[in-house]
């Protein structure tokens, strides 16, 4: 199976081989090591309404 490198998007083959699947080499999974370490990656959310159903006394 043909894949492409998450970090520089060069098509790689997906095998046991490729000890650095399912990027293309150990320099990009580096890079995208110190971008999760560097908290570059973030995932976006609203805050949750507030549930008017819920009693405060609880």
């Amino acid at each position: 199976m043909i894949v492409e490198c998450p970090q520089c998007h060069t098509k790689v083959e997906w095998d046991k081989k490729n000890p650095y699947r399912p990027f293309c080499s150990d320099r990009c999974k580096k890079i995208d090591l110190g971008a999760w370490a560097e908290e570059s990656y973030v995932i976006t959310s609203t805050s949750p309404e507030p549930d008017d159903t819920l009693d405060d006394n609880q």
